[in-house]
């Protein structure tokens, strides 16, 4: 028994609806999980990861979901394959001094894109589902990825990361595009 067995019938599973900005959970810095979560986040993955790789999209954080707590996953792996990451109480433990600009989206911001700059590589502690400590290097997209879902655990959006013009350009065209859906 690996640590997602139901992601083999996960395209069943129904979406677990994503919360789109301004919500006030999406600002909120997420509380550590503790003991006691590990059983609402088990029952939250099966949704959360259809939602992520239903969207489609590379990483989905609790918050994202309407839950403040302090988990994430991340997928950068190649179409038509899955290499699932779930980073429970995260922290980026060293960076690059050498930076990366990428163009980032978000899925509580859909259709919105910019380009942000990050470290370029990373090192993240994080706890695994069986309550394992791992430390990982990551690098490029990966790096990234992480360093964004981290973020969103932090009440951070890649759109803060942004000068306040092209923030508040986005932000006011994400508005009315979902003023249009309603």
């Amino acid at each position: 028994m690996t640590e997602f067995d139901f992601l083999s019938s996960v395209d069943d599973v129904p979406p677990t609806p994503i919360l789109i900005a301004p919500q006030a959970v999406l600002r909120t810095p997420a509380r550590p999980v503790r003991p006691e979560d590990m059983g609402l986040l088990r029952d939250s993955l099966p949704g959360m990861f259809s939602a992520m790789y239903k969207a489609p999209g590379i990483g989905l954080a609790a918050p994202q979901i309407g839950l403040g707590l302090r988990f994430a996953l991340v997928d950068v792996a190649d179409e038509g394959t899955r290499d699932p990451i779930l980073m429970i109480n995260p922290e980026v433990i060293s960076e690059s001094d050498e930076m990366a600009a990428r163009e980032e989206g978000c899925l509580s911001l859909p259709n919105q894109y910019a380009e942000v700059v990050r470290p370029h590589a990373v090192r993240v502690r994080y706890r695994t589902l069986d309550g394992r400590v791992e430390e990982r290097d990551a690098d490029d997209l990966l790096a990234t990825c992480m360093q964004h879902e981290i973020d969103h655990l932090d009440g951070i959006l890649f759109v803060d990361h942004l000068s306040s013009l092209k923030r508040n350009m986005l932000m006011r065209r994400l508005a009315k595009e979902q003023k249009a859906r309603r």
